[in-house]
């Protein structure tokens, strides 16, 4: 039997945690992750021409 809550009641809200905040926000911030790994993947292939990296020339 389901019971109404009385007038007048408030509910309280638990505060939640900062996982559960940003649990909404975890496929966009993979995004933007896998994003910026391959520009700078893309931008070391291009700059770095050779293959040879600069410290073993």
């Amino acid at each position: 039997m389901h019971t109404e809550p009385h007038e007048g009641e408030v509910r309280h809200h638990k505060p939640r945690h900062l996982a559960e905040r940003l649990e909404g926000a975890v496929g966009a911030l993979m995004v933007v992750a896998i994003i910026v790994l391959a520009l700078g993947l893309i931008y070391g292939m291009v700059s770095g021409g050779g293959g040879t990296p600069r410290w073993m020339q």
